[in-house]
């Protein structure tokens, strides 16, 4: 029985959109349109590969599969995240505009196509290869506040988006955050709608996100919206100034508790050249009281964002150094898996013929490298906080459903040696 064409047990609320899923290329397989390559990374229900498009050769595209099977039991789950990313796809039209408008926007990744078979399903997603934020700012000569700001703005302007379309994200992190290029100039890009939810959906009271990003209302599991979106920009900008983030302890309750209370410090030196305006702009993101919040547009509109208060200091040096430290991974497992895929990508430039010999010198890749894709499906039902990792983004781990088992560092000192190699995701 097909994944998208099954009864909803009663509920009738997934209508349109879940039709749309079991008629759109029910009758074409994905084999006959994509040419499908390396393996760009694994996961506990998908795997996600390199594909090329066979009516536009050199067009590149990275497909999710999952794994029906193996799914079993969570296909709500799938079907929300495919909800939410066909709500910014380039086939979505917004039925109230006269001119039939597209739901995109310029800085979230977008899903292209859907293909189901037997035994899986297929999710066609727009290809990035910049890499991920903090890595591309460690390897930066300069970096300022200026920088920073102009890559909060372009969050801020993604999310507020996605808030104005009845979506809220509920696990922005520095790891869902990709580069869409290696061009320097290389706009960001939002990814992984796992944890996605659509307002009209229902009330949301699930506590769920990454331990370090999550909101105080979330831990408290009172009921919640847009706003926790917000927050997370928030601590993402702290990092972005420092390095490090406002908020670590190893003992997960002790963590939360300064979470619900809102504690955290600008500390010296770290925080001694930074602005006044950059301190402000963090602490209305991040503040307890949901209702004193800024909105994403109330964000947008304060003068680090939108005017000139953002300094032009050289801070990489401070910076660059807390994130290596802070947020370090096996950068040469990133550097080999980005070269094995590149390679995959000139040979097929060179010879459309070369399929057997590309992946057979991509096959062997079981980790991510920095070509990113969106997208992972939160599939867990526990409420204990596991280890996960997001889709293809070159962090040493794959597929956002996938189990890891990262270690946090045995130091107390915050602004060292917080290790965020281990991806904690508070699950559903």
């Amino acid at each position: 029985m097909p994944l998208f064409g099954k009864k909803d047990s009663g509920k009738k609320s997934k209508t349109k959109d879940m039709k749309d899923l079991k008629e759109l290329n029910k009758q074409v397989s994905i084999e006959e349109k994509y040419n499908l390559h390396g393996l760009l990374g694994t996961g506990a229900f998908s795997e996600v590969r390199l594909a090329e498009s066979k009516d536009s050769p050199g067009e590149h595209y990275a497909v999710k599969i999952i794994d029906k099977k193996a799914l079993k039991g969570k296909e709500e789950s799938l079907e929300n995240e495919i909800r939410v990313l066909r709500r910014f796809s380039a086939n979505h039209f917004d039925a109230n505009s006269p001119n039939g408008t597209r739901l995109t926007h310029p800085n979230i990744v977008q899903l292209l196509e859907t293909y189901e078979d037997k035994s899986k399903v297929y999710l066609v997603m727009e290809l990035v290869t910049g890499g991920e934020l903090f890595d591309r700012i460690v390897e930066k000569g300069s970096y300022t506040e200026k920088d920073a700001s102009h890559l909060i703005r372009q969050i801020l302007e993604a999310v507020d988006y996605m808030h104005e379309q009845g979506v809220v994200h509920r696990d922005l992190k520095p790891e869902n955050l990709l580069y869409y290029s290696p061009d320097d100039d290389s706009k960001i890009m939002i990814s992984d709608f796992g944890l996605s939810k659509m307002e009209d959906s229902g009330i949301m009271a699930t506590a769920c996100g990454t331990p370090g990003y999550v909101a105080p209302e979330v831990l408290a599991q009172k009921p919640y919206g847009k706003a926790v979106d917000v927050w997370s920009i928030g601590v993402i900008s702290y990092i972005l100034l420092c390095g490090y983030p406002p908020f670590y302890d190893e003992n997960d309750a002790n963590l939360f508790a300064q979470i619900l209370k809102g504690e955290f410090e600008f500390d010296s030196p770290y925080w001694d050249e930074i602005s006044d305006s950059a301190k402000h702009f963090i602490k209305n993101m991040m503040c307890v009281t949901v209702e004193k919040r800024y909105t994403c547009k109330q964000a947008l509109a304060h003068p680090w964002i939108s005017g000139n208060e953002a300094s032009s200091k050289n801070i990489h040096g401070t910076v660059s150094e807390q994130l290596k430290k802070n947020f370090a991974k096996s950068r040469w497992k990133q550097a080999y898996y980005a070269a094995t895929v590149i390679r995959q990508m000139q040979r097929m430039a060179l010879s459309s013929n070369s399929n057997a010999a590309l992946d057979a010198a991509t096959g062997t890749a079981t980790s991510t490298s920095t070509l990113s894709t969106t997208s992972t499906t939160n599939t867990n039902t526990s409420t204990n906080i596991t280890t996960t990792s997001s889709t293809a983004t070159g962090n040493g781990n794959s597929a956002g459903d996938e189990q890891g088992s990262g270690n946090v560092s045995g130091s107390s000192s915050r602004a060292s040696v917080f290790q965020d190699s281990t991806q904690r995701t508070i699950a559903q």
